[in-house]
């Protein structure tokens, strides 16, 4: 009797599971900000699902309003956004977090490929913000139950935050086409010193010398002095960075790179904010090209030294072994 109850009830269980697994698409819905929309079209074409029905209402003001026109009712929603410039990003992810929790959602998942602000995520002279603190504050108040971002400024970061915080890297897609580029005398370079962990992760999976820029600056965006710390003369250089702003720390880089004797450089990047001269820094710059992510949308074609990679696989992967409750780290390359 006990071994036919013992059976009874492992068939069951593997009923329950395989009804889980055939309706998992129904306990979750991805819905987009409005300027992510095109990265989470891919995202959720990654999943095998359509973007949920979401409205966003603009007032003659400025203000506006988020609603969702289906029922979310005890699901997993992801909210797809970037919180890139304009602020109107970021207060548009913090209304569908607020929206989401009052429509019931069983939890709700920010989905945040590029995590603005978060250059201000310490003190680093008196009477200042911290920036990326009050966002996760924000945030979290919101009623987000957990962040899925990509190469924080600093990791640190995921400190700010109370709730869960999967950091995914970059470098999944970029160490596969490094090393289609089969470069001979590859030499992996940091911009500052601040990014030398990250492009030492690079080197060491690559197994190349490292070399690190060293520079001022008299203000932000302004970089007033940098030296290269390292040999690059006859060497293929790949500046790693997580983000161009003004592109003005890389370019110089670059510059003094290619004047220290190396054969090219190219330079990765996680994050194409590309304001101000940032276009005109690049096609006047020695670099030979720079690659990009697609975390904040920018059209390749208005430089022609600019190639992009989509995130979308990558961030999909992860919405699946969130709702599957598996690891998520052992997809990462470093």
């Amino acid at each position: 009797m006990n071994i036919f109850l013992y059976f009874c009830i492992k068939i069951t269980i593997q009923l329950n599971r395989h009804d889980f697994m055939s309706t998992t698409e129904s306990l979750f819905k991805v819905f987009s900000g409005t300027n992510t929309k095109y990265l989470a079209e891919k995202i959720a074409k990654s999943l095998g699902c359509e973007l949920g029905k979401m409205k966003v209402e603009h007032f003659s003001d400025g203000e506006f309003s988020v609603s969702f026109e289906e029922s979310i009712r005890g699901q997993y929603v992801f909210l797809v956004q970037s919180t890139f410039p304009s602020s109107d990003n970021l207060m548009e992810l913090l209304l569908m977090i607020d929206a989401a929790k009052r429509a019931s959602a069983y939890k709700i998942i920010a989905v945040m490929p590029y995590f603005g602000w978060a250059r201000q995520d310490r003190k680093d002279k008196p009477r200042v913000s911290i920036g990326a603190k009050l966002i996760a504050d924000m945030l979290s108040v919101a009623g987000v139950d957990r962040i899925i971002a990509m190469d924080l400024h600093a990791d640190q970061i995921q400190g700010f935050f109370n709730v869960p915080v999967d950091h995914l890297y970059g470098s999944t897609i970029f160490v596969p086409y490094i090393k289609s580029l089969n470069l001979e005398n590859l030499v992996i370079a940091s911009p500052d010193v601040g990014g030398s962990k990250r492009a030492g992760s690079y080197s060491k999976h690559l197994d190349v010398p490292m070399v690190l820029g060293y520079k001022t600056r008299e203000k932000a965006n302004v970089v007033s002095e940098m030296r290269i710390i390292g040999d690059v003369e006859g060497k293929n250089v790949i500046i790693v960075d997580d983000m161009a702003d003004t592109a003005g720390t890389l370019c110089k880089a670059a510059n003094l790179i290619m004047e220290n004797g190396a054969k090219s450089v190219r330079a990765v990047v996680s994050h194409g904010v590309m304001s101000g001269k940032a276009i005109d820094n690049i096609m006047n710059s020695a670099l030979t090209e720079i690659i990009f992510t697609d975390s904040i949308p920018f059209e390749s074609c208005k430089c022609s030294k600019v190639k992009v990679l989509s995130i979308a696989d990558m961030f999909g992967d992860t919405i699946k072994r969130v709702l599957e409750h598996k690891s998520i780290s052992e997809m990462y390359l470093l």
